[in-house]
């Protein structure tokens, strides 16, 4: 008896995680996807396909369970891809003046490009989870483009992690969150947003490459 308590309350509570990943893919998707109704269908019937995999498994294996909160944290309306917006952001180096990080103030125009970008590059790469990278066992290192916004308040604005492992891209967007706020990026003497753009290096090392992605990164 409290075997079968126990098995259905774990069930519940793989239900549960399931129906609230699909409930956040419906909501995201509709928010930032401008896709036909046959193309909704067809995410929606993968959301299902899911969801009887997991009640017929009866339970999941951690790695599984990872992948389910990752795609959670990639559809985050707060602050993943529900809120990234490029179309009305000016590329980073287009601006006047680079966000300021701490400890690259009072520094040419130049100066400033290239300390926001080492800065930025260096906090990434201390910050990234290289077990996870690692756990994938891939024999040579991938690479996938990231972008992300500094608003006009010098606050991390949206993210777009382009195609890569779910657990990866969960893992930029993490600590992408964690970027400290900083003096936001001026043009023609006003705050602006700003779009910015990297190439993130993943395998058994990390390694972060600031660019310039001349393409809006809507796909």
């Amino acid at each position: 008896m409290k075997f079968n308590l126990k098995r259905r309350k774990q069930l519940q509570h793989l239900v549960a995680i399931s129906i609230f990943s699909a409930g956040l893919l419906c909501v995201s998707c509709k928010e930032i996807v401008d896709s036909s109704e046959n193309e909704e269908s067809e995410l929606i019937m993968k959301i299902n396909a899911v969801q009887q995999q997991v009640m017929a498994q009866g339970n999941i294996t951690e790695d599984e369970e990872l992948a389910i909160l990752s795609l959670c944290n990639i559809m985050s309306v707060d602050d993943g891809l529900g809120n990234f917006s490029p179309d009305d952001r000016m590329v980073l180096k287009d601006s006047d003046i680079a966000p300021v990080y701490n400890g690259c103030e009072e520094l040419s125009k130049e100066g400033t490009m290239t300390c926001f970008n080492t800065k930025v590059s260096a906090f990434i790469e201390r910050e990234f989870n290289l077990s996870i990278s690692k756990s994938l066992n891939i024999s040579e290192p991938k690479q996938v483009d990231a972008f992300f916004i500094i608003d006009e308040n010098g606050k991390l604005n949206g993210m777009k992690i382009r195609d890569s492992e779910v657990i990866i891209q969960s893992e930029i967007m993490r600590v992408l969150k964690k970027l400290p706020v900083m003096k936001p990026a001026i043009h023609n003497g006003t705050n602006v947003a700003v779009l910015c753009s990297m190439i993130v290096k993943y395998g058994n090392d990390i390694e972060i490459e600031m660019t310039y992605i001349p393409e809006r990164p809507n796909n």
